[in-house]
């Protein structure tokens, strides 16, 4: 008999994790397993990744809810939503905090709108924050496993909040050896049930989409690309920096970042202040952004941190050089000189590592000829994930 299995995540638009998991939700045997996928929000580029297997659930009623916009929800019958509504949205106004405190202010305020599920075998919160409370909470399983695929700080609120789920959870998967080293260090006591499980990436998979609809062609000799959602995590005033200095420097080359997020208007703000239009250009999230990334000269990753860096790893496949900051687990995947450039966290840093790639094309060559003798791709990843559904 088939197991029932739930992944719970925030939504399917585009992201590591959001990618991560449709990865693996491709690798799943489906004839000895029936999946259904949760979701708080509509639609997303990575829906039309999914399997034909995946059973994708209605929204929740709440989060059909939300979707009406504010004015239009007042209008609504359901008293206890207005209520929850209005009391997060003064929450969130009033106080400033973090993406992790939003998410626990989020379900301390709302929870009680949400119901309880069906029974299911296993249910996996597929990433740290709401599906992780909501799992515990309100679905019905035998066994519940969590992701952690972020070091984020915690205040001692937050923490203690925090503890309280994980400690209900059977197994907590963090998705790098950096992380379950944070996460272990956090909470001691969880320390036999928290296993390490790599954002599963395929590489066949990546260089076929590199392949579909051909190659993008760039108009400048040296092209930069960088793929993550615009956000203070990501360091893109980094990036923006950088790109100042090597203008200033007289280099001619073109940075490309395919993303969205919160800080989008700060930098085109700060691009225009600048005048670096024709340096660095912000495109919008594609879900195929392979034939971008096949035809660049190198990729940058100015993060400050990551769980893995799923991005650094798709432009190892494709064997790109690439510049990335020395974020925790950068050293998981990086290995200096022979797969790119790792540098400290500081603008004048990234920016002297990409002149020094611009000035010397066969320490470039040389990089690119390397990448095809590393490892690529971990799809044997799914093999611990099945131990977990035991």
């Amino acid at each position: 008999m088939k197991k029932s299995l739930l992944f719970v995540m925030d939504s399917l638009g585009i992201g590591g994790g959001e990618k991560s998991l449709v990865t693996l939700l491709s690798l799943i045997d489906y004839t000895k397993y029936d999946v259904d996928l949760q979701l708080f929000s509509n639609g997303g580029e990575f829906v039309q990744f999914l399997p034909k297997e995946v059973k994708l659930l209605p929204l929740l009623p709440y989060n059909r809810f939300l979707n009406n916009g504010l004015i239009k929800s007042l209008f609504s019958f359901k008293l206890s939503y207005i209520k929850a509504r209005i009391k997060y949205s003064y929450k969130i106004h009033r106080y400033k905090l973090t993406h992790a405190a939003k998410a626990m202010t989020y379900w301390q305020t709302c929870s009680s709108c949400y119901n309880s599920t069906k029974h299911y075998d296993i249910a996996i919160a597929y990433s740290q924050g709401l599906p992780t409370f909501y799992v515990i909470d309100k679905v019905n399983a035998e066994k519940k496993i969590g992701w952690v695929n972020v070091d984020y700080k915690m205040d001692d609120e937050l923490k203690t909040y925090t503890y309280n789920y994980y400690n209900a959870i059977d197994d907590i998967v963090t998705v790098s050896d950096n992380t379950h080293k944070y996460f272990e260090g956090l909470f001691p006591q969880f320390k036999d049930k928290i296993h390490t499980i790599y954002d599963i990436i395929n590489n066949k998979l990546i260089h076929s989409m590199s392949m579909n609809g051909g190659l993008f062609t760039y108009n400048t000799d040296f092209s930069i690309v960088t793929l993550a959602r615009l956000n203070h995590q990501k360091g893109f005033d980094i990036s923006l920096n950088a790109c100042k200095i090597l203008k200033s420097r007289g280099y001619i080359f073109q940075w490309h970042v395919f993303g969205n997020g919160p800080e989008r208007g700060n930098m085109l703000s700060f691009i225009k202040e600048n005048e670096l239009d024709n340096f660095f250009i912000i495109h919008q999230p594609v879900a195929n952004p392979y034939q971008f990334l096949a035809n660049a000269t190198i990729y940058v990753q100015t993060s400050r941190n990551e769980g893995y860096g799923i991005s650094i790893a798709e432009a190892r496949i494709l064997n790109k050089p690439v510049v990335t900051t020395e974020y925790t687990a950068v050293w998981s995947q990086m290995v200096q000189g022979k797969n790119g450039i790792v540098v400290p966290i500081d603008a004048t840093a990234v920016a002297d590592a990409i002149e020094d790639l611009i000035l010397h094309p066969e320490k470039r060559d040389a990089i690119t000829a390397s990448q095809p003798t590393e490892k690529k791709g971990n799809t044997e990843e799914i093999e611990k994930f099945y131990k977990l559904l035991e």
